[in-house]
């Protein structure tokens, strides 16, 4: 159990909605205590969900937004997020109302960010191994590419389970985001995190078990893979001249082009010697394949070296600290 809230700490909770209607009143009812508003954001839901809330719940917490067109879960969040920043939230939590996340964890989820370690928290499913066996082997399988690709482009090389929608974010933060870039579709939990680290917010994982029942995914990973594919490489390159080339230079500016620059130029002049050789029916020449080896080798180390640099420079100094 965690330490209980400062009584003039605000959290708000901000719930999206998009045909969840058979778990949105449970996932409501469990909510606790120490969160001071809710807010539901109907995200132009075909089975009318924040209709059906406002017949079946009672709770003098929530307020029910309405999108006239459809946004997306990012849009739905970043709706919420504005609503609970205009009522003078200090922590605002998002969790989905699909009935995979447990209510009661808002405690632990905003504990770091009460204790002054955090600005951005985020659930992680894979702490527990004994948990872990309950997951999808596919979604098992998914989670770990896109985390090992969300920390190239992220930044935050800390974190685990990049898609989990479970995360809370201190108000002072969320008003430094620029909410006309963020991503409104399934890629907003990935990309507000490369918002955050060109913040140099803190994020911090919670560990916490998923819960899987009869509930399905809108999310179609064929229909998403080559927009997350490229918007990472997108994010990805934005990070590294904003750190490295904008705000700031160091060693780490140097060695990731030239790393990059010496191992393409090392395949290239292998790839080179090897046609024209097999052209010309001769053995290339051992000193030539040792050069191109040389040559890519060397990127390599200078391309370990910046990653190295990178790794080391998550953000460790919340920026509500002070």
């Amino acid at each position: 159990m965690t330490e209980s809230l400062p009584q003039k700490t605000r959290v708000a909770v901000v719930l999206p909605c998009y045909r969840v209607l058979p778990h949105i009143q449970k996932t409501l009812a469990g909510i606790g205590p120490e969160v001071w508003r809710i807010f539901v954001v109907d995200d132009a839901c075909p089975d009318q969900s924040g209709d059906f809330v406002k017949r079946h719940c009672r709770d003098p917490r929530i307020e029910v937004l309405y999108h006239e067109k459809n946004q997306g879960v990012g849009g739905a969040v970043l709706t919420g997020y504005q609503a609970a920043l205009d009522a003078g939230a200090d922590i605002i939590v998002k969790l989905d109302g699909d009935g995979q996340m447990d209510p009661g964890l808002v405690t632990d989820v905003i504990a770091p960010i009460v204790a002054g370690e955090a600005d951005y928290t985020k659930g992680n499913r894979f702490f527990d191994p004994e948990g872990v066996r309950t997951m999808p082997r596919l979604r098992l399988f998914g989670n770990a590419v896109l985390s090992l690709v969300t920390k190239l482009s992220s930044g935050y090389w800390n974190l685990f389970d990049p898609t989990n929608g479970y995360t809370a974010i201190h108000a002072r933060v969320a008003r430094r985001l620029p909410f006309h870039k963020i991503s409104k579709g399934y890629f907003f939990e990935t990309d507000i995190l490369f918002r955050l680290n060109t913040l140099r917010a803190v994020v911090m994982d919670v560990p916490m078990n998923a819960r899987y029942g009869t509930e399905k995914s809108n999310l179609k990973v064929s229909r998403i893979l080559g927009e997350f594919l490229f918007k990472h490489l997108r994010n990805f390159l934005k990070r590294i001249f904003y750190n490295y080339y904008l705000r700031d230079m160091s060693l780490a500016s140097l060695e990731l082009p030239l790393g990059v620059f010496f191992f393409f130029s090392g395949g290239f002049y292998g790839a080179c010697h090897w046609v024209r050789s097999s052209q010309a029916g001769v053995v290339t020449p051992a000193g030539t394949v040792m050069l191109s080896v040389m040559l890519i080798v060397i990127g390599l180390q200078f391309v370990m070296a910046f990653l190295a640099y990178d790794i080391a420079s998550v953000p460790n100094r919340p920026l509500t600290s002070s």
